[in-house]
């Protein structure tokens, strides 16, 4: 083959890739087309000349034994006798390689044919190879891109730069439609490599990360490291709730993330369909941090308490009054509190065990009277 040189500066600049990269695939595809055509068995290798811009294929034949067990096996191509080798060369020994050239152009279309079947596929391999490295260090990081199809399943498939990616259903917050021609954002979940459909993105608009990444573009303090977010839970398109913490005193993590009027929570709640966002400050603590995650509710106590299975429980005693606040409607609250906190949460009214201990010793009076 002529000019492969400028073949493989062609391929490189069109395809974006490196240029070692595409004269190694190249070199693969004369191997295997050579194996194809030629033989299977047989081993080969290949180099660029660089003087006359050709791929020279050769055959590596190695020297064995003349009961050589290699020259029975699957394989027996790539191995030649003693004897056989000292009747082409008398100073061949046991070990030597052989190398037989071979041109792909006397073997006739059929070659010709294969040869740019196979150099398609190892390029189509190296632009996929290179597109998943790409992407797949975008994983937990949002892209944006525009809607091409949502099927009936309203499963939305989005364009975004060369790959395919797609949101499904179960990864869109309620009530959210799509049509062809919006620009949506989302996390990259995972990348998926497919033989036949080749590289494609899952998306979500559902996990917490998404918060935290929407959070860290709207609010300079988290993107610089300055505020970190601690944990996040979420019931994606209703409530969500944050735990932040600094390292700096002179520095508000909630009012920081906040901003001036709530200028920078209301627009990473506008991209989430309106979702409730909860910015509390987190502590060490659990007893405290379970506090502050009951927000709004007012808490008196926490106690906590690990199970021998590793469950870990917390007791919150809370006024009667505080406990429609501290359960939330649907009782998304209390359920976002345990999520964030990792504790399996009970709720007691202040009280209770007076009023328990109370009407125990009422019991005991009227036994005690009627046993009379």
């Amino acid at each position: 083959m002529e000019n492969i040189l400028d073949i493989i500066d062609s391929i490189a600049s069109e395809k974006g890739l490196n240029r070692e990269n595409v004269t190694e695939a190249i070199k693969t595809a004369f191997i295997q087309t050579a194996k194809r055509i030629i033989n299977p068995t047989f081993a080969f290798e290949a180099d660029v000349d660089g003087r006359t811009k050709q791929v020279k294929l050769r055959q590596v034949i190695t020297v064995v034994a003349d009961d050589a067990y290699e020259l029975e096996g699957e394989k027996a191509g790539a191995y030649m006798s003693i004897t056989a080798a000292k009747a082409i060369d008398d100073e061949a020994e046991v070990g030597d390689q052989l190398q037989m050239e071979h041109e792909l152009e006397t073997y006739g279309r059929s070659a010709f044919a294969a040869l740019h079947r196979e150099i398609e596929f190892h390029i189509q391999r190296l632009v996929e190879n290179e597109l998943y490295d790409k992407y797949k260090n975008k994983i937990n990081t949002i892209v944006s891109g525009r809607v091409t199809r949502v099927d009936n399943d309203q499963n939305t498939t989005i364009e975004i730069d060369e790959i395919r990616a797609v949101l499904t259903m179960k990864n869109r917050i309620k009530g959210e439609k799509f049509k062809v021609g919006d620009v949506v954002s989302a996390l990259v979940r995972r990348v998926n490599v497919d033989k036949v459909m080749g590289i494609s993105m899952e998306l979500s608009r559902t996990a917490p990360k998404f918060l935290e990444e929407l959070l860290a573009l709207e609010v300079p303090e988290i993107k610089d490291g300055i505020v970190v977010i601690e944990k996040c839970a979420r019931i994606p398109g209703e409530r969500a709730k944050i735990a932040l913490y600094t390292n700096r005193p002179q520095i508000d993590p909630i009012g920081a993330t906040v901003g001036v009027r709530g200028v920078r929570i209301n627009s990473v709640s506008e991209e989430l369909c309106g979702e409730n966002i909860d910015c509390i400050e987190y502590s060490a603590s659990p007893e405290l941090f379970i506090s502050r995650a009951m927000s709004p509710a007012i808490i008196s106590a926490v106690n906590v308490s690990e199970e021998p299975n590793g469950e870990k429980k917390a007791i919150v005693t809370l006024p009667s009054d505080q406990k429609s606040k501290a359960i939330g409607k649907s009782g998304i609250n209390i359920r976002l509190a345990s999520m964030l906190t990792g504790y399996t949460i009970e709720l007691k009214e202040q009280g209770e065990s007076k009023a328990r201990e109370e009407k125990k010793e009422g019991l005991s009076s009227l036994e005690a009277l009627f046993g009379n």
